[in-house]
């Protein structure tokens, strides 16, 4: 039975890796086509926990990054998760050096119902908003019918996104 109990968390603890890889390197290939290039490096966003706790998302050492080429500050990225009906999804925004949301990609969808949006159609009314923007499901962003939580929720992150980006802007920790 130890055993057993013991294999079993091998292989999850295996597999985490695994899932981590290739989500690394899906954002690995959005970067890449977003900026058309080759190499870039990412360097991490460090916030202190006293300016952590007053945003509206916290910055963590795994979430937030900015990507220099040639020595060049040329965006940020953000990977997050927002709720779907029954879990999570995890999806990438990617913004320009001018923070303005150049792409948005849900990665990883768990749910059977409500994928739709992960569709480049829809994600795709994100692209071109600025932090100052505050963006309203069903006026600024479409619905989607059988999608409706999915929808709502990742319009919200990024709306949090949005807010806290512009803070630490504000704030010039960027």
């Amino acid at each position: 039975m130890k055993q057993t109990i013991f294999i079993t968390f091998l292989v999850f603890f295996i597999s985490s890796f695994t899932v981590s890889k290739r989500v690394d390197a899906m954002i690995t290939k959005e970067i890449k086509s977003v900026f058309e290039i080759e190499t870039f490096t990412k360097e991490l966003i460090k916030i202190s926990s006293e300016i952590n706790t007053t945003l509206p998302i916290q910055i963590t050492d795994t979430n937030f990054f900015k990507i220099n080429s040639n020595n060049k500050k040329i965006g940020y990225y953000y990977l997050g998760q927002a709720y779907g009906k029954a879990d999570y999804f995890d999806f990438i925004v990617i913004f320009d050096a001018n923070l303005i949301v150049s792409k948005i990609k849900v990665l990883v969808y768990r749910e059977n119902h409500g994928g739709e949006v992960g569709s480049k159609r829809w994600l795709k009314q994100f692209i071109g908003t600025k932090t100052t923007t505050q963006l309203k499901y069903q006026q600024d962003i479409a619905a989607i019918s059988g999608a409706t939580i999915s929808a709502k929720s990742m319009t919200n992150e990024v709306n949090k996104l949005l807010e806290t980006i512009y803070i630490l802007n504000t704030k010039q920790l960027l």
